[in-house]
Formats: C-alpha cells, structure tokens, sequence
C-alpha cells in the first residue's frame, strides 16, 4: 500500500514539473511573439513577463489559455488584460528599481506582479472584495513582499504613501482622476485607458516642473471603471 502511495506521489510529480515546464515554454513564446514582436523592447519589461507566471492569475478552468493573445475573465465583469497591453503599460511607465508606483484595479493581481519584479514598492487598490482579497492571497503564495493591497474606491488614490513616481489605472474611465494627478511625482508618469466604451484611449500623463502634459498611446478597450 505504501507503495503504491509513493508510486501515486512519483508520477503527480513528474506531471506537475512537466505542466511547468510546458508553461515556461508558452511564457517564452509569448514574449517572443506577442511582445518582441509587436515592438516591447524595454529588457527589464521583457525580463518581468518572462518571469511571472500568468497561469497563475487566471481562474483554474482557464489555465490552459493563460499565454494566449487575449484578455480573460477572471469573474465579477472583470478580466485580466491581454499580455501586450500589460507589457506596453509597464513600458510606457519607464519603471525603475527604487520606483514606488500607485495602481488602480488591482483585478487578478498580475500587472501589480510584473511591476513588482521591477520596481521598490507597488501600491494596488481594488474596488470589488473577493477580487481583492483573491489577489492577495495569490501575490502572497507567490512570494511577492513589495505590493501593498488596498480594497476601496481608487479614484482618490493612495494619498497617505504619495507622491508616486509612476500610477497605472486598469480601468476605463471619462475624465482623469484630479486626485492621481496630484500624487503624480515630479518626473512623474500615470498611464490609463480615458473615454467611452466604444472611443477609448491609452493616454499618457507626465509631470516636469510642477507641469502636466499629456500623449494619446494605443486605441484600447477596458472594463469601466467603479466607484465606491
């Protein structure tokens, strides 16, 4: 009988290295072409996708899509973004190691991961609880000490860890939160999806000398965001 237990453990193992190892190889393809090849060069970017393993963020059921090209749900009208929109954000935010950054929907938790392999600190809100509370024990699993979770209305931001070097919003919205603005740091850069449901854009905040310019990105398509 013990035995057989042990024989049972031998192949659950080998199965289970062999799933990783298949994910590795999705991982890397994903970088390759969906990334590289759409034009993501930042190498610390690429490094960050390469490493977080996004099978992990997605609902069970849907693991076997997790490096596909495309969003997916991850339940309660929310979905994790499509692995080129997390890696052109992360891009355009320019993050670098002794960053702290402020983001807006923490969702599954996997943009907050992939800045986490860069930056010092990621300060993450989430509006809807079970989402909030499920990311956090994913991040925790998953060995992340340097992101912070939040459940609560983001459209204030985090006012009591500001200013931010960098502030991410994953949440379609009309008109730019003041609030983010204002806890943008010098040298500063938010990046987030503004408009209609159907006429959005990624568009591109900086501050220099007390200044804010702007830059429209990509055409892009996000769930609304919520408020409190």
């Amino acid at each position: 009988m013990l035995r057989s237990v042990s024989i049972i453990f031998l192949i659950f193992m080998l199965t289970q290295a062999g799933a990783q190892d298949d994910y590795t190889k999705l991982r890397e393809e994903m970088v390759t072409t969906q990334l590289q090849g759409r034009g993501i060069y930042d190498l610390e970017t690429l490094k960050a996708m390469r490493s977080v393993k996004r099978h992990e963020f997605v609902p069970r059921s849907a693991r076997h899509l997790a490096y596909t090209d495309g969003p997916l749900s991850i339940g309660h009208a929310q979905t994790i973004s499509q692995p080129y929109i997390v890696a052109y954000m992360t891009q355009e935010l320019k993050p670098k190691s002794h960053y702290r950054v402020l983001e807006i929907g923490t969702g599954s938790g996997y943009q907050a991961a992939v800045l986490a392999e860069i930056v010092d600190t990621v300060y993450t809100i989430e509006i809807v609880e079970p989402l909030g509370i499920k990311a956090k024990e994913c991040l925790d699993q998953l060995g992340y000490k340097n992101i912070v979770t939040r459940i609560g209305d983001g459209y204030q931001g985090w006012p009591d860890q500001a200013p931010f070097d960098a502030i991410i919003v994953t949440a379609g919205i009309k008109n730019v939160p003041p609030a983010l603005l204002e806890q943008l740091a010098e040298g500063g850069r938010l990046i987030i999806p503004v408009g209609t449901t159907f006429n959005m854009r990624l568009m591109l905040y900086t501050k220099k000398n007390g200044k804010i310019k702007h830059k429209e990105r990509l055409p892009v398509s996000f769930v609304p965001f919520t408020r409190g």
